[in-house]
């Protein structure tokens, strides 16, 4: 397994939960489905792997550790559980369903000019999530992704940034041209 499809697993590992112990993460990182004991070489290569992974991810600010008088846990910062919900949208069991509901997902997103990396990080998961700008701030889809962008908004503290409203009442013309944009 490469340094990137571990740290991919912590962070799909710690989206689970508020925080792990550090143990109980490496004992889920280790394959106990071999029908074989490691040796003590591949065991050690295993732990340095998941060891550089770890530091990785705590030097970009995707985790950080934390330690009490219970022993030493891991969790996801803020930045960690954006990239978290980035890879939910990439994975292979997140293709969109493409058969509509009859819901409109609109989001209002206005972030202010001293959050452009976040308002960036946001426009680029609703592109990734088949959401269309249609006004500077104002994106639209017709898929179900909104649990996800509510979760967003609650992990990222956006209470007044970012609106999500889901409908299925809007007018014939407006939604011609919903229709165009999100079709083509």
């Amino acid at each position: 397994m490469k340094k990137q499809d571990f740290s991919r697993k912590i962070i799909k590992i710690l989206a689970e939960k508020q925080a792990i112990s550090i143990p109980e993460l490496t004992e889920k990182l280790t394959p106990n489905s071999l029908d074989f004991p490691l040796s003590k070489e591949q065991a050690s290569t295993l732990r340095y792997s998941i060891t550089r992974s770890m530091k990785g991810l705590q030097e970009t600010g995707l985790i950080e550790h934390l330690s009490s008088g219970q022993g030493n846990f891991t969790r996801l910062t803020k930045e960690g559980r954006k990239k978290a919900h980035s890879i939910k949208l990439e994975g292979d069991n997140a293709i969109l369903n493409t058969s509509w509901d009859g819901y409109w997902r609109l989001i209002l997103l206005d972030l202010p000019e001293e959050r452009k990396n976040e308002r960036e990080a946001l426009r680029y998961l609703l592109k990734k999530a088949g959401f269309v700008c249609i006004k500077n701030s104002v994106w639209v889809s017709m898929y179900p992704f909104e649990h996800l962008f509510t979760n967003l908004k609650k992990d990222l503290e956006l209470t007044t940034e970012m609106m999500i409203i889901v409908t299925n009442t809007i007018d014939e013309e407006t939604e011609k041209e919903f229709l165009k944009l999100l079709v083509n």
